[in-house]
């Protein structure tokens, strides 16, 4: 029995490792050495650093806002979860690839009826024959109890490795979650960057509105003095409250800008809107000088996140065809229960006591009414869909980076021309003011010329919160890791700002 136990386990150890999955090689795709909008203006193809990005603002607020994000955000801790979940799958699945082995030990007592059909006689006693001797015999005891400890073991011989298909499966399985991590992080991280810049934007843009509203009321003020003097008319006059209001009455929508903003920072930091607002200080809207650099083409397949989800994907369904197709032939399983088994406690550790148990079995199902083929194609199909999903996910990305490019390029030639206008606009109110005090125009130029510099000043710091913003989607369609652990950041949250 011995050489027996022998000779399968060690076929069976040869026979191991056989693979039914099919040969996988990540997908190629063709990419050209440069982006079509390279030559945007404030890009390089220097290669693509996305460490702490969004520090090029100088911006310290910002930065404290991002590392606490990272630590804090309750998404983001959601996925830590998940990863630990898939790590905890792997376990399982990659447990199944070894021997179960289970500790048994235990007392039993047993009395048995001398009505049983089958071991009634041999309990309640037999009659020998007068040959024998004569006489009654019991040849079983009818209340037989036993000690017992053993060990029981068994284990699916993975001869055509479907339990390695599904390990490896499971192992991308959690690549797919710490990948999601870093997608989360990145989407976290740019709504936080872009809601900060909002913010700001909205309080300049109050801040300009006010200013505004104070010259007005000046103008309203020397035009109502006019009219009581006779110099004016009724008609400046309403002229001048028309545009004071009109002015005034940007105030609350910026203020709900402002606050929907904040109250987004907060959720995405975990905190209550109080917590977040008393870390803020009066500052201008940042912008970013520097040159992003994008690297090349062929660098976003590596940068991308759900490009390394989509190719992760075609791996991992990859492995589930193998299983599937392992799944089709034959299963043999070992089984043993070496175990020591007396009467008598104290003779239970006794060599005498020694008692086995080994079996092995092999199952193979014959015919299934096509089932088994059924569920290789539908893992070939899915595979297949994920290959055209990896391929549409390509597409996209670069088209993405792309339309981001055009549209920072242009939002920086807007902004050029924005700024140009917006000093033209104020020699030209500085110089209708004059005009209007030494009475060579009427009220109506004055206010023409006023109202176009207020919209003008107003639009400048829309243009600088458009490029920033541009700034951050082109970062975001550039990928990269943007954990502030791997730049080597702290949270120094509990530090004033």
């Amino acid at each position: 029995m011995t050489k027996l136990a022998l000779t399968t386990l060690t076929t069976a150890l040869l026979l191991s490792g056989c693979s039914m999955t099919p040969t996988y090689e990540k997908p190629s795709v063709p990419v050209s050495e440069l982006y079509l909008n390279q030559n945007t203006a404030g890009v390089t193809t220097a290669p693509a650093n996305s460490n702490s990005w969004w520090t090029q603002f100088n911006d310290p607020q910002l930065n404290q806002l991002v590392i606490r994000a990272q630590n804090q955000n309750v998404s983001l801790q959601i996925v830590s979860q998940r990863i630990q979940a898939a790590q905890a799958y792997h376990k399982v699945i990659s447990s199944m690839k070894v021997p179960t082995i289970a500790l048994t030990a235990g007392y039993y007592d047993l009395r048995i009826s001398e009505n049983d059909p089958l071991l009634g006689d041999a309990v309640s006693g037999v009659q020998l024959p007068a040959q024998f001797g004569g006489g009654e015999v019991k040849v079983a005891d009818r209340d037989p109890d036993a000690f017992t400890v053993g060990l029981s073991a068994s284990w699916e011989m993975d001869l055509f490795g479907r339990v390695d298909s599904l390990s490896k499966a499971s192992s991308i399985r959690l690549e797919q979650a710490r990948i999601m991590k870093t997608a989360m992080n990145t989407l976290i991280t740019a709504d936080v960057v872009n809601n900060y810049l909002q913010y700001r934007g909205a309080v300049e843009r109050i801040n300009i509105a006010k200013r505004n509203i104070s010259e007005q009321q000046e103008t309203l003020k020397l035009v109502q003095s006019l009219e009581r003097n006779g110099y004016g008319s009724s008609m400046d006059v309403a002229n001048a409250k028309s545009a004071l209001a009109a002015t005034q009455a940007t105030l609350p929508m910026l203020d709900t800008a402002k606050s929907v903003h904040m109250g987004r920072l907060a959720i995405l930091l975990g905190e209550n809107i109080g917590e977040t607002e008393k870390h803020f200080s009066p500052e201008r809207l940042p912008q970013m000088n520097a040159l992003i650099p994008t690297g090349l083409p062929s660098d976003l397949l590596k940068r991308r996140p759900d490009i390394a989800m989509a190719e992760r994907e075609m791996a991992a369904k990859n492995e589930e065809v193998g299983a599937a197709i392992a799944a089709k032939y034959p299963k043999i399983f070992l089984t043993g229960s070496p175990a020591l088994l007396s009467s008598d406690f104290n003779d239970l550790f006794k060599s005498s006591s020694e008692a086995w148990m080994l079996g092995a079995g092999i199952s193979w199902n014959l015919y299934d009414g096509g089932r088994s083929q059924a569920l290789v194609e539908m893992q070939e199909a899915g595979f297949k869909q994920s290959a055209l999903s990896y391929q549409q996910t390509v597409n996209s990305a670069f088209n993405e980076v792309e339309t981001t490019l055009t549209a920072y390029g242009n939002s920086q030639k807007y902004h050029a021309l924005i700024q140009q206008a917006s000093e033209q606009a104020q020699i030209a109110s500085n110089k209708a003011d004059s005009l209007y005090r030494s009475g060579m125009i009427n009220h109506l130029n004055v206010l023409d010329t006023q109202r176009q510099k207020n919209a003008i000043e107003d639009a400048e710091v829309v243009a600088r919160l458009n490029t920033a913003t541009q700034v951050v989607l082109l970062h975001k369609a550039l990928g990269g890791d943007w954990s502030v652990a791997a730049a080597g950041q702290t949270d120094e949250s509990s530090k004033p700002m």
